[in-house]
């Protein structure tokens, strides 16, 4: 070989091979590589699973968590010292749980660990700032709920809680948890009602129709609360035609979740099989499209599912 050709081929392969070492020692980008304009968007299956745990755990590799930190333990993670300019990747990381759990645990033993992890995270988030931990020494978490102005902070951290909560729905409200998620999510529809697929007012719409009939009080099953919530994101002219101030972002359409929802939550809680179904079929009818194919090719299962039961029932 020419020796002039040799010496600028080694030291293009050698560059190469610093770039190749490189990538796969950032972390962070690589963790970040699942995100698209705020959204994560990885394959629905298991490659796209274990990406999000790459992702997971690249966040905590570039957040220099250590190693044997039980995230279990909400002090625990409160404790780990992290600069107010870090707190980016730290709400991200709590997504990065939230969608693990929801979209790949469903039904495994890992499934409220995850959200329980995630929710450490988001709260972590929220605390970060100085004057939203300020107001919660002195006046209460609500009353620093009410005052936050960051939506995704808010709304993760809310999301995984919501999720833990799930597992023991009774037990949630006496524990006030069903009080200071609520409150996260008006805040968070206050802020940004289309976010995450117009996601508050889906949420606030899940609990007010999945909550139990029995406790006395504000926290307890209410079909009307949950309908004007869920007409906030389903134009469903039969169900919503009397509902006041009603109206729907066309994005909302997009989020095939939000109809999954609205039937499992409202017109399954309310025995309404045939409206339940018409609803459930137009979730597998529709695309799932670009914007949100993660979530929307989980809400095709679930809906699959849930079509199921109706159908028993007619």
């Amino acid at each position: 070989m020419n020796l002039r050709l040799a010496i600028p081929l080694v030291a293009l392969l050698s560059a190469g091979v610093a770039g190749t070492l490189l990538a796969q020692t950032d972390p962070l980008e690589e963790a970040l590589s699942v995100f698209r304009d705020g959204r994560i968007l990885v394959e629905y299956g298991d490659r796209g699973r274990a990406r999000l745990e790459s992702a997971v755990a690249g966040f905590k590799d570039a957040l220099g968590v250590p190693a044997d930190l039980d995230e279990l333990d909400e002090d625990a993670v409160a404790a780990v010292a992290l600069g107010v300019e870090r707190k980016p990747q730290v709400i991200q990381l709590s997504q990065c749980y939230f969608a693990l759990a929801t979209v790949f645990l469903k039904g495994e033993a890992r499934e409220e660990d995850t959200y329980r992890k995630g929710k450490h995270w988001g709260l972590k988030a929220l605390r970060m700032d100085p004057a939203f931990a300020a107001l919660e020494d002195s006046d209460g978490f609500v009353a620093a709920v009410e005052h936050e102005t960051g939506v995704a902070a808010l709304y993760w951290a809310c999301m995984n809680w919501v999720g833990v909560a799930n597992f023991d729905r009774l037990a949630a409200i006496p524990a006030g948890i069903v009080k200071k998620t609520v409150a996260m999510l008006e805040r968070c529809a206050e802020l940004a009602p289309t976010y995450d697929g117009c996601g508050p007012y889906r949420i606030l719409g899940s609990i007010w129709g999945a909550l139990p009939r029995l406790p006395f009080g504000t926290y307890r099953k209410n079909f009307e609360r949950a309908r004007s919530c869920f007409c906030r994101v389903v134009d469903d002219p039969q169900i919503c035609s009397r509902v006041s101030g009603a109206e729907v972002d066309p994005g909302c359409a997009e989020y095939l979740g939000n109809r999954r929802a609205f039937a499992e939550f409202y017109l399954m809680e309310r025995r309404m099989w045939e409206e339940a179904e018409r609803v459930l079929q137009t979730v597998l009818d529709d695309p799932i499209g670009e914007t949100y194919p993660l979530y929307n090719a989980r809400a095709q299962d679930d809906a699959r599912a849930l079509l199921e039961e109706v159908r028993r029932r007619l």
